[in-house]
């Protein structure tokens, strides 16, 4: 899933910033924005995992256009993250699945060119954004 990230630009003297609005808590830093970023990756999994812990439903990324309006982000820089979700939503079961091999051929040609972990992966997260646009 991508997660809207804001970022704080840092200077000579003050560190880059990143926040992860969608997850609660994810906040960290770094002295180059590459830091702050591989920071930001590893402070959402250790969020994810305390919320899939104590039983929390894990939280759908919202687009960055919903967060802007928010004043504390306001004067923010914007980017994006992509975090696998799968590990924090459960025991993966097997279902069959019946599609036309020309949806097929998408798909895998999708998980190809963006690197999707698996084609099982890719679905999951087409669902489960399908399913937070619609309630």
């Amino acid at each position: 899933m991508q997660y809207a990230i804001c970022i704080e630009w840092g200077d000579e003297n003050t560190a880059v910033g990143i926040q992860i609005p969608d997850i609660p808590g994810a906040v960290t830093a770094g002295d180059t924005f590459e830091e702050a970023y591989a920071a930001a990756v590893e402070v959402a999994h250790i969020m994810l995992e305390e919320i899939a812990a104590d039983g929390g439903a894990i939280p759908m990324p919202t687009s960055a256009a919903q967060h802007r309006g928010n004043p504390d982000f306001e004067v923010m820089g914007w980017g994006m993250l992509e975090i696998d979700i799968t590990p924090y939503l459960g025991k993966t079961e097997k279902v069959n699945v019946t599609l036309p091999g020309f949806v097929i051929q998408r798909i895998d040609r999708f998980v190809r060119d963006h690197n999707v972990k698996s084609r099982s992966s890719f679905l999951a997260d087409a669902a489960l954004e399908k399913i937070g646009r619609t309630g």
